[in-house]
């Protein structure tokens, strides 16, 4: 008789999406809404439109890389405090 292992179960919903409204992205980043918008405006942060107009995505993944060039660019910036929190 052939045993299969126990495996982890995830309730539902508890992976993280993938995609992300521009809404989440700003509560992410505790910024604005409109901040997000011209960001993915600016080509800054990478985005898809899907649907309509005004229906922006952002991967996860893209928001992850965003916030890595971020803070390289910040280090080079002033490199003597890095991370440093400036509020």
């Amino acid at each position: 008789m052939c045993s299969v292992p126990d495996q982890p179960t995830e309730p539902p919903g508890a992976r993280e999406p993938r995609f992300l409204t521009l809404a989440d992205v700003a509560e992410i980043l505790a910024t604005s809404v409109s901040q997000v918008r011209a960001l993915v405006r600016n080509r800054e942060l990478r985005a898809i439109q899907i649907g309509g107009r005004g229906q922006w995505r952002v991967e996860t993944v893209e928001l992850e890389k965003f916030i890595a060039r971020m803070y390289a660019e910040a280090d080079a910036r002033d490199p003597e405090h890095q991370h440093d929190p400036v509020d």
